[in-house]
């Protein structure tokens, strides 16, 4: 094996290995200081907290003009029109192939 930077045999980089390091050097992850702050908050102030957030995100939406609401309308109309008739289509086909195989003659 060879040596590495810190020059123990076979130890990571870094030094000393996780477990021997103490605990005050350590730096911690942001998401970690974020839950750790969540819990100590208390009810209503992680709920407003949340709403804060809420309110924020729905500032970035972009909203779409008055020409792409129409068209994207137009759009969804016709492809549900085609799936309805498309169905339809299938419903047919089958309801005549059901009394073909099993007649459909009435008393």
């Amino acid at each position: 094996m060879s040596q590495t930077s810190t020059g123990d045999v076979g130890e990571p980089r870094g030094g000393a290995s996780a477990a021997s390091r103490p605990a005050e050097g350590r730096v911690e992850r942001p998401e970690r200081r974020a839950e750790r702050k969540g819990q100590q908050r208390g009810f209503f102030a992680r709920i407003a907290l949340f709403l804060r957030q809420v309110a924020a995100e729905l500032r970035k939406v972009v909203r779409p003009t008055r020409n792409e609401l129409i068209t994207y309308t137009t759009v969804c109309m016709v492809f549900v029109a085609v799936v309805m008739a498309y169905v339809s289509g299938l419903d047919i086909a089958f309801g005549k192939l059901v009394l073909l195989v099993f007649g459909g003659g009435g008393a």
